[in-house]
């Protein structure tokens, strides 16, 4: 005898592991696609405040930042999928998902980020510290 639930819920199951193998395999090129975009952001801080004001350096699926006295890490974290931004106490955790096209969208929670708002909330407080929001 077959249940039909049964048979949903299988279904629904291997569509949700394909999606997470999918978004998994995809994690170290978008990694390389937020280094891109933070890459932008750390050269125009150096061009403001002299060069070497800012460092990024991708090595072996971490990037690492150091801005003044200020660290951030960034690493691929399977169990969110994405990334987990390593910056003193307060880790941000950043889920990435797959649309059509091969397109990636970024959350933080139930917020949808665009990639401005993602390079905001990862380099801001390290960046301009003395700055209140």
């Amino acid at each position: 005898m077959s249940f039909q639930w049964l048979q949903i819920r299988i279904t629904e199951e291997k569509e949700r592991r394909e999606r997470e193998r999918a978004i998994l395999d995809r994690l170290p090129r978008a990694l390389k696609e937020l280094r891109e975009s933070l890459t932008v952001c750390v050269d125009a801080y150096n061009e403001a405040f002299g060069a070497n004001s800012a460092s990024l350096v991708l090595e072996e699926g971490t990037m690492h930042m150091v801005a003044g006295g200020g660290k951030i890490e960034i690493v691929t974290d399977a169990s969110v999928p994405g990334f987990r931004v390593e910056r003193g106490s307060d880790p941000l955790l950043i889920q990435v998902g797959i649309l059509p096209g091969d397109k990636l969208f970024y959350r933080d929670g139930d917020k949808y980020l665009t990639a401005e708002e993602m390079t905001r909330r990862i380099l801001d407080r390290t960046l301009f510290p003395r700055l209140v929001e």
